[in-house]
């Protein structure tokens, strides 16, 4: 674990073990931080807030992130490997998208802590000097989820850092190599002991985090009913929270749509990272006259899919992150077949010998369903077809989910007549998963409460002071 700028042990001395989903095999064994951990990292930022993280000037805060950003690229390929080899992901994935795509979010946050300001505010009463003071929520706990590891860490510390927040963070026990290695390079970039603590554990930990009373603000990125309870226990004590939660997002493809451009979105929205996306384009509606030829279309690239060990470069779809994921989501493959769907596809084997599912597409569901309404988080996709735009609304805001939804269609008037009547945090008209550091994210109903990234990102890390001066003494004074 990372604490106070030093690597150190469990105090009890427990540790646990590591895996690549790729081959089953341990990798490492870790570290597993009790109660007596959790109380020293809460300790350690609160003293670096208090003391020189606290004091540094904005400016500097803006150089340092800057820092962490160029040694972050400056260590991507190995980076990239411990992503890899830890989640499962494709090394084509994690060197072209997660490791730079936390090289932006760094620098885009390491701009930030100069363009904080407050305001003077006009108030009725004279000789008086209102003011704002945008001031850092105080030490946040973050509690990171396993399929994007090192890309949603830079999403929250890199916005918590910016805002001046102490950070003691928690990545999933699944993957968190990539936090310790992050941990050596915020040292290495300056940042004074304390300012970012790497806590590894189980849910236990988490648990440790939210109610430790030193804890001023909870950011976590999981499960919806993992964030139901950390929402409901931070409301009792009163604590700030993020919640980016679970989704199971409607994909809606009009008859006037690009198709080819419409299937290589949808594609990749629902299989892109094995499924494994909060934001997947899980659930997808087409309009009848064209619902066959997307199918069809889906069916031929999943047939083809290159599915394989993570550190292949040939691999379009990794494993699934671990055995009790795969059964979770065979389960409800098999579901889906007893309920009477259609499975373009085969149900996954009951003794595999990696973690891998192949891209599978389900038609002839029934709304009721439980392929239709739970997350599956895997590379499961369900279709249906659709008469008219009405019917497309009622379907896609069918659900206890708000995270995201996508349009597909040549119509500027039906695409923007849409995103104002889905029911999400996010709309992609004519792309899916379209992301920048300045744009945020986040979703709506059991999807979550707040945004993250942009400046909304920032905002969340932030309490706003209002200062009152009375001048009238000073001006009869000088009088």
């Amino acid at each position: 674990m990372h604490i106070n700028g030093d690597f150190v042990r469990a105090a009890d001395g427990r540790t646990f073990e590591t895996f690549d989903p790729s081959t089953g095999e341990r990798i490492t064994e870790v570290a597993h931080a009790g109660a007596e951990d959790v109380e020293s990292a809460v300790r350690a930022a609160r003293l670096a807030l208090d003391g020189p993280w606290g004091a540094l000037p904005a400016v500097e805060r803006g150089r340092l992130l800057g820092r962490l950003a160029d040694l972050v690229e400056a260590n991507a390929a190995e980076l990239a490997e411990l992503e890899s080899r830890d989640g499962g992901k494709p090394i084509s994935a994690t060197t072209s998208m997660d490791v730079p795509g936390a090289v932006a979010q760094f620098r885009y946050f390491s701009g930030w802590p100069t363009k904080l300001e407050g305001r003077t505010i006009p108030v009725a009463m004279p000789d008086t000097l209102c003011y704002t003071r945008p001031e850092p929520v105080g030490v946040v706990a973050q509690i990171l989820p396993w399929n994007f590891p090192l890309l949603m860490t830079s999403w929250k510390l890199g916005a918590a850092l910016a805002a001046g927040c102490a950070v003691v963070l928690k990545p999933a026990e699944q993957t968190p190599l990539t936090a310790l290695r992050l941990a050596e390079l915020v040292v290495d970039a300056g940042f004074p002991p304390g300012a970012v603590n790497v806590l590894t554990g189980a849910g236990e930990t988490g648990a440790l985090l939210v109610d430790h009373p030193g804890v001023d603000k909870i950011a976590f990125t999981g499960s919806t009913a993992v964030g139901r309870e950390i929402g409901a226990k931070a409301g009792a004590q009163l604590k700030r929270v993020t919640l980016e939660l679970g989704g199971k997002s409607p994909n809606i493809i009009l008859a006037d749509a690009d198709l080819d451009a419409a299937i290589a979105g949808s594609y990749q929205g629902i299989y892109g990272n094995t499924g494994q996306a909060c934001y997947a384009a899980s659930r997808l509606f087409v309009h009848r006259s064209r619902f066959d030829e997307v199918v069809s279309g889906l069916v031929e690239r999943a047939s083809n899919a290159v599915v394989g060990p993570a550190l292949d470069p040939a691999t379009e779809h990794g494993p699934l992150i671990s055995a009790q994921q795969y059964e979770r989501v065979r389960s409800y493959i098999v579901d889906g077949v007893a309920s009477g769907a259609t499975l373009h596809g085969d149900v996954p084997p009951a003794d595999p010998s990696g973690f891998f599912v192949r891209p599978t597409l389900f038609t002839d569901v029934k709304p009721d369903m439980r392929i239709a309404r739970e997350e599956i988080f895997g590379p499961v996709l369900v279709a249906t077809p659709f008469d008219d735009l009405s019917e497309a609304v009622s379907h896609a805001n069918d659900t206890e989910y708000g995270l995201a939804a996508g349009v597909w269609t040549r119509d500027v008037g039906h695409a923007h007549t849409l995103a104002s009547r889905l029911q999400a945090g996010v709309v992609y008209l004519n792309s899916w998963a379209s992301g920048d550091p300045a744009a945020p994210f986040g979703g709506i109903k059991s999807s979550g409460v707040g945004r993250e990234m942009g400046q909304e990102g920032v905002e969340s890390y932030l309490e706003s002071k209002t200062v009152w001066t009375s001048l009238a003494s000073q001006c009869l004074h000088t009088s």
